[in-house]
């Protein structure tokens, strides 16, 4: 019988570095070399880029060998009763017995890791547990049983996790999937899942991925940033973090721009926190993973098609079911096809500070793809109508992007004005200006405000009573530069 599971055992994997509960390098703003928070130290050393310490293959024969004895032994039935504790202690017993009966020689350290290796086997996701528990990885990226990358600090390194081949990967995967309803296999080879925790999770299996399964782990740090955490982390500046809180404040529409990896879903989260507890919101995405924390909060999720191709519910699908539910704000995850029209139409007709997240290097652009997304959707209206609904639709677009070094940036706080002629105007009020680097190679920079003392959504802010706040921090910024 294949087991899938987890084996956090494979200490191979990067050094067991304690995991601190709240570094800032696994949430996706966390930028590289900036210090931790006062009360959280700094993460440990990464793990080293070159696979030096690998398990031997005979400690994997080892296994293998006390491993097939073990499913032979147990009943994985009556173990499926007993709560996680109990079942650990139940194997290890029976794992003990099993080397003492076929004299195994084993070493006390190479005993434990071999107990803790088939442990997390049996009862999770094998060699991925110790890059799960750590909280400064943000990205891990298995490619095959026998390569397995993370990304720290905005670096991606090679760790020593391997598996024992391409058959447990692809049960860990089955494994991960199936806890959401989903399924991956050679009919099936792609699906987007998530975890527990709401980490996104993506698998491509055989026979398109070529190699063996590939697995990618997009991680959310178990506690949820604000903004003020990205200004100790240099992401935004004090001026620009109150200017954010005002947005999402007073109800304006926002799309979160910026490439793979930016950190879009994290300062969408942040910028949540700031909706009014009576609001009630309804989110859409493909595999849930934002961290809402208002009472009223309704969240939705795509399905793909069962196996004769039916039953699929797009993320348009979503959208549009959203209007019958009463929504006061729409929030969906990621804006990529055909819902960009529904979404615009849904900011359009009084749901005031919906949001959205989409792929694009600039404000620019981010509007052009907005354009794109509509025209794919096969509507055939003329350029025009699409970009004065943008206009009409659109207040703000927050542009984040990851530098070369690694670190998270708002680039800038953008406003969408309006129209002159054919060409949608925008109007920047916050930027970020690389002025250099440092020693050690990391990008010094600053963030300013571009002078302008009104924005267009100054009506909006006075209507809710932020004026004086959001004249204060555009004043406090241009005192600043």
């Amino acid at each position: 019988m294949a087991m899938f599971g987890k084996r956090p055992g494979d200490q191979s994997a990067a050094p067991r570095a304690p995991a601190p509960a709240s570094a800032s390098a696994g949430a996706v703003f966390a930028p590289a070399g900036t210090p931790s928070m006062p009360a959280t130290p700094a993460p440990v050393a990464p793990p080293p880029p070159a696979p030096e310490v690998r398990r031997s293959d005979e400690y994997y024969q080892t296994k293998s060998l006390i491993f097939g004895a073990l499913i032979e032994a147990i009943d994985l039935s009556q173990l499926s009763k007993l709560d996680s504790e109990n079942a650990r202690e139940e194997i290890r017993d029976i794992v003990n017995e099993i080397i003492a009966i076929k004299n195994v020689v084993l070493s006390i350290s190479e005993q434990e890791d071999l107990l803790e290796d088939i442990c997390n086997d049996v009862l999770g996701y094998g060699p991925l547990e110790p890059l799960l528990a750590r909280d400064d990885i943000a990205d891990i990226m298995v490619n095959g049983a026998t390569r397995t990358f993370i990304e720290v600090s905005g670096k991606i390194q090679l760790t020593n996790v391997r598996f024992r081949d391409n058959a447990q990967l692809m049960n860990i995967c089955q494994r991960i999937v199936s806890q959401v309803g989903r399924r991956v296999d050679e009919a099936s080879p792609i699906c987007d899942a998530r975890l527990l925790d709401g980490s996104r999770v993506n698998v491509i299996a055989p026979p398109l991925a070529i190699d063996g399964p590939a697995l990618t782990i997009r991680k959310f740090k178990k506690d949820k940033l604000t903004l003020d955490q990205l200004c100790r982390f240099g992401s935004i500046s004090p001026e620009g973090s109150e200017i954010l809180k005002v947005i999402g404040r007073v109800r304006c529409n926002v799309l979160i721009s910026g490439g793979t990896g930016s950190g879009k879903t994290t300062l969408l989260n942040c910028l949540t926190n700031y909706i009014d507890l009576d609001e009630r919101v309804i989110t859409c995405e493909d595999a849930a993973e934002l961290q809402l924390q208002q009472p009223h909060v309704v969240r939705l999720e795509t399905r793909p098609p069962n196996l004769e191709g039916q039953g699929a519910v797009t993320m348009r699908d979503l959208v549009k079911n959203c209007l019958r539910m009463r929504p006061e704000r729409i929030i969906v995850g990621e804006v990529r096809g055909p819902e960009a029209f529904d979404l615009l139409q849904a900011m359009n007709t009084g749901h005031d500070g919906s949001m959205g997240t989409l792929h694009a290097n600039s404000p620019r652009e981010a509007l052009s793809r907005l354009e794109s997304m509509i025209t794919m959707g096969g509507y055939a209206l003329p350029p025009r109508t699409i970009r004065e609904m943008i206009v009409s639709s659109v207040d703000v677009i927050v542009q984040a992007a990851r530098l070369r070094d690694g670190s998270r940036r708002i680039t800038h706080i953008t406003e969408v004005m309006g129209l002159e002629g054919d060409v949608v105007i925008t109007q920047d009020l916050f930027l970020y200006d690389i002025v250099g680097e440092d020693a050690n190679g990391k990008l010094k920079g600053r963030h300013r405000s571009t002078g302008i003392g009104r924005p267009r959504f100054w009506d909006r802010a006075r209507y809710f009573g932020e004026e004086e706040r959001l004249a204060a921090a555009l004043d406090a910024s241009e005192v600043r530069e």
